[in-house]
């Protein structure tokens, strides 16, 4: 490695105790357990756990993992290495693609279908071969141990339905370089109310109140979720990351109105009601439970209400 670039103290992740194994869990398991290269394309929603699954194997493996985050910006500067101003001096500096494939880590290309073409600067990368560093007229071959995980929300194909905003049509050669596609869909309904569980149990906040929390929330992203699937474009979908916010902020509050509220206000106001109208039909006890949300903001910046009254 280029005596220019610093080391962290461990790329080994932290154990997650909130994390549960579930869908693609086993698969990827054998992958990295194998210690083969052997590139792997996860797809599936957002909020189902693709990263963390990734994250916590690594962890359980004790596997360096080094995580890119691409977006259309991402070039080959950013993911090999490049000139930087140092000191007064300019020098090279290895990019996370060259220290994965030198320590022998896992690479892992978070939300790669943000990526434009630049990314295929990683094709001899996905091909086992290392890469030839132009600039420095050097080469770097993959240390024992070396894989590439990539995540995405679609399959390389773009979206149309306005839910991820600069997915890309990716090329299909680079596409055609992972040999397997792992699908991962949210969990079953006994894993999900286990996640939740045990997210209570290790907040000190499992009761019966909040176990009967836990069956209405279930029971509301399962039919949320079919919902959405016969028609996104009325609705949003309730992910296992939301469900768990929602957890979070019931913990906080005390209030299961209040907290339902504030996590399914990033949704625009209608679909925002009707998710509370959807959830309010399976759990009526909420109605009892008062809370009123604060004024926006944006409708009335400057109070000008209070001070100019009606005329306002």
């Amino acid at each position: 490695m280029n005596e220019n670039n610093c080391e962290y103290a461990s790329l080994i992740p932290r154990s997650d105790p909130y994390y549960i194994k579930f869908g693609c869990y086993d698969d990827l398991m054998e992958i990295i357990k194998s210690r083969y290269f052997y590139p792997v394309f996860i797809t599936g929603l957002s909020g189902n756990g693709k990263t963390t699954t990734v994250e916590q194997i690594c962890s359980l493996m004790s596997r360096e993992i080094i995580r890119v985050n691409l977006t259309k910006q991402t070039d080959e500067d950013d993911l090999l290495g490049g000139f930087r101003l140092s000191d007064g001096e300019t020098k090279w500096f290895d990019g996370p693609v060259v220290r994965a494939l030198e320590k022998g880590a896992i690479l892992l290309l978070d939300e790669v279908d943000l990526g434009t073409e630049n990314i295929m600067c990683l094709q001899s990368v996905l091909e086992g071969k290392g890469v030839y560093l132009k600039k420095i007229n050097r080469y770097v071959h993959a240390a024992e141990g070396f894989n590439i995980i990539a995540t995405a929300n679609t399959k390389g194909q773009g979206n149309d339905s306005g839910k991820f905003v600069g997915t890309q049509f990716m090329n299909e050669a680079f596409l055609d370089r992972f040999p397997i596609t792992l699908e991962q869909d949210y969990p079953k309904k006994e894993v999900e109310s286990e996640i939740l569980h045990r997210f209570f149990e290790l907040k000190e906040n499992l009761t019966d109140d909040t176990k009967d929390f836990t069956s209405k929330l279930v029971e509301f992203a399962e039919k949320n979720r079919i919902a959405f699937d016969k028609n996104p474009d009325e609705t949003a979908v309730i992910s296992t990351r939301r469900l768990i916010c929602i957890a979070n902020a019931f913990c906080i509050y005390k209030n299961k109105r209040k907290a339902l509220l504030l996590s399914v206000s990033r949704f625009d106001a209608s679909i925002r009601d009707s998710l509370m109208a959807f959830y309010e039909a399976i759990d009526p006890s909420i109605r009892s439970e008062d809370y009123v949300p604060p004024v926006k903001e944006e409708e009335d910046p400057w109070n000008l209400k209070t001070i100019f009254g009606d005329k306002y």
